[in-house]
């Protein structure tokens, strides 16, 4: 039986001796244009956002989160001493509930502008970034919507805490809108929306604490439940399991093969690497039990 292994490793040198071949046909060009230009395939992202678009493990991996945290939901509403945020420790018993959720690759999905990225040979950038959020074309997340309409006709204030920036805010609660994800004045905080937010979430999470009881917190991330932006691989595991209570009850992860904080924690401790050496990184941080 041909395996996934197989078929990878056989894919690469086809494509490269198509991309050869392409390169030596057609009319004499300049030094620049003459340069072979990497196939789409090559992408490192392409399996994570073809296994985040195609497979059905990922949609049941999401329901599982959103639906078990569903089950929880009346349960934390009737303990005053529930609370999931680490910005809270007392005087919150209280306070109205609230639940509170990032936006990309945790309610909204965006593997299309990585698709689109893939296919035009491009990667990240910010412009385009935000070319395709002012689309508002983004799909909810399997199970999002449910589990935050569900909060929301139990009194359960929804806020959404995104790395997204201030200026297409609008362009975020639009799309957010008109899926059907319950959105009230201030339930959307962007980063840099006010002085003090930024990407580490910590300062807009304690905004909502500030009048809220934190029922549940949800992302991608581990960013969006703790403080984890300049952790090592070592430090994120131990983090992890210090907080071993709060995953799948107050805590709720969903899967992210194709970007996060994950991955600059391979590159902990180094600074200004080439491809190659990023690529040899990858290699030596494999583990095979030898």
């Amino acid at each position: 039986m041909t395996t996934y292994s197989d078929m990878k490793y056989k894919l690469v040198p086809v494509l490269l001796l198509l991309i050869a071949g392409v390169s030596c046909k057609g009319p004499q060009m300049t030094s620049q244009e003459s340069q072979p230009q990497p196939h789409p395939a090559l992408n490192e992202t392409l399996f994570a956002t073809l296994w985040t678009q195609t497979a059905a493990e990922y949609d049941a991996l999401t329901l599982q989160a959103y639906q078990t945290a569903e089950r929880f939901l009346e349960l934390a509403l009737a303990d005053s001493g529930w609370t999931a945020s680490m910005e809270q420790d007392t005087g919150y018993e209280a306070l109205p509930p609230a639940i509170i959720l990032d936006v990309d690759e945790t309610v909204l999905d965006n593997s299309y502008y990585q698709a689109r990225i893939i296919l035009d040979q491009q990667s990240y950038n910010p412009d385009t970034w935000n070319e395709w959020v002012r689309e508002a074309r983004a799909t909810p997340i399997a199970g999002a919507l449910e589990l935050t309409k569900t909060a929301d006709e139990l009194g359960i204030a929804v806020f959404y805490i995104t790395n997204r920036d201030a200026e297409v805010e609008q362009a975020t609660i639009q799309n957010l809108e008109e899926l059907g994800f319950p959105i009230a004045d201030g339930s959307v905080l962007t980063n840099g929306a006010r002085p003090g937010w930024t990407s580490a979430k910590t300062n807009r999470r304690a905004h909502v604490s500030e009048n809220h009881r934190i029922l549940m917190l949800f992302g991608d991330d581990l960013n969006d439940f703790l403080p984890a932006r300049s952790a090592s691989m070592e430090q994120r595991d131990r983090l992890v399991e210090e907080n071993r209570e709060k995953w799948g009850v107050q805590w709720f992860i969903l899967p992210n093969p194709v970007y996060g904080s994950w991955e600059r924690s391979l590159y902990y401790g180094t600074d200004g690497l080439s491809e190659d050496e990023r690529m040899n990184l990858w290699l030596e941080k494999l583990e095979t039990r030898e």
